[in-house]
């Protein structure tokens, strides 16, 4: 066991990933059946780190249920609910709250990313009082950008407008207390981000960069579910608790939970994960990067597509689900239709750029049958869609379509 204390920073609310954090705080994002915020616990436990101190904010209740005192996870969790929320988006302010918690070294992690445990294994291995664990990205932009001399960080800035290269801080540390010294200092000039505490202290401190390419994978906007859910289910594994019928195929890594029937002509390929008490078919066909979620009803002749579904979706018969996000608790009629190609998602007032994707649909929200809708389309929860249409573009929470 390592005497090594972390800390996770848990509070966000994440509006960037509407419809989706409604209900939910932006590290209980399920992904590949897992919370995003498991993760993180997951590779501190198997790196023998056990004592966690997890700064919670927007709907704690929902993180501090689901974890409690962390003996599900072999860790003990300790919690502290950062009230002030007019400062929430700042890492530092929010590392600040952990100051009476911690004492020595400790690492701080970041609870809305995919963290594995090789790459906490790097942090620990590398020398240096304080560390920062870099990776390259092809959207630096999104991040706050690092140049190096060697394996010194020399240059840290947050979101450049300017291009500065490729190299981004992932937001994983090797701290000690001694950092809070330097928040206090930054805060009182106005800056709550721990960029630029790391900026104000490189004239006087050495601080190391731990190079990764190991698995690390971030979600800022809603549609970045769908890439995290692929980069988590690599690490899939084959594993069948529920019943399947005879004439069902399965290849590669397909995870099926407890109670979960698969009825006959289904074709599974993996990587692909299937929660509890799902019943799916007959004569489904699911493709690889896939996430079905607890509870789930899939339909006969029904064909899903690197996509998520979150608990208790009803996806009727006859219908298609390509690069799509399913909340919680949707019900689709038959013969759904959400195609993906390569497109232009509007959020906050601009178009960007997205790649392949399908659509985005909020919890509780109810489509009837026969109903299209076009790549790029995000509706919110609790809307209530007609049959026979046709939809574009966003749909705001709440919304009837007629």
């Amino acid at each position: 066991m390592n005497s090594m204390k972390a800390v996770i920073l848990a509070a966000g609310e994440g509006t960037r990933l509407r419809p989706f954090t409604n209900s939910e705080p932006k590290p209980m994002i399920p992904i590949a059946n897992r919370p995003i915020l498991e993760y993180a616990i997951d590779a501190l436990a198997k790196n023998g780190i056990t004592d966690i101190t997890m700064i919670v904010g927007y709907k704690k209740e929902r993180i501090m249920s689901h974890f409690e005192d962390g003996a599900d996870w072999k860790v003990n969790l300790n919690y502290i609910d950062q009230k002030k929320r007019v400062a929430q988006a700042g890492t530092a302010y929010a590392l600040s709250m952990a100051k009476s918690d911690v004492k020595g070294d400790f690492l701080l992690l970041p609870g809305d990313n995919i963290i594995s445990p090789s790459l906490i294994g790097e942090l620990l291995k590398k020398k240096g009082k304080y560390r920062i664990v870099v990776t390259e990205s092809e959207t630096p932009s999104k991040y706050g950008v690092v140049e190096l001399s060697g394996d010194t960080v020399k240059n840290i800035v947050e979101k450049p407008e300017q291009h500065m290269g490729n190299l981004i801080s992932t937001g994983i540390y090797k701290f000690n207390d001694e950092i809070f010294d330097s928040i206090a200092r930054v805060m009182k000039t106005g800056s709550y981000g721990l960029t630029s505490v790391i900026q104000s202290i490189l004239p006087t401190t050495k601080v190391t960069a731990v190079k990764t390419s190991k698995v690390w994978s971030d979600v800022v906007y809603p549609w970045d579910i769908l890439t995290m859910n692929a980069v988590a289910l690599r690490k899939c594994a084959a594993s069948t608790s529920g019943k399947i019928d005879k004439g069902v195929i399965l290849k590669g890594p397909v995870s099926i939970g407890e109670g979960t029937v698969i009825r006959s002509g289904t074709h599974i390929m993996g990587p692909v994960v299937i929660g509890a008490g799902c019943e799916i078919g007959p004569s489904v066909c699911i493709y690889p990067s896939t996430s079905i979620g607890n509870n789930v009803r899939i339909g006969p002749f029904t064909v899903l597509e690197n996509s998520v579904l979150m608990n208790d979706v009803q996806l009727s018969s006859g219908s298609y689900v390509s690069h799509s996000v399913i909340g919680e608790g949707v019900e689709l009629d038959p013969q759904f239709c959400a195609v993906e190609s390569d497109t232009h998602v509007q959020l906050d007032d601009e178009f960007r750029k997205v790649g392949r994707l399908g659509v985005l649909i909020g919890e509780r929200t109810v489509i009837g049958s026969q109903v299209s809708v076009k790549p790029g389309s995000i509706i919110g929860s609790d809307c209530k869609i007609a049959h026979h249409s046709t939809i574009s573009g966003n749909i705001e929470d709440n919304t009837r379509v007629m």
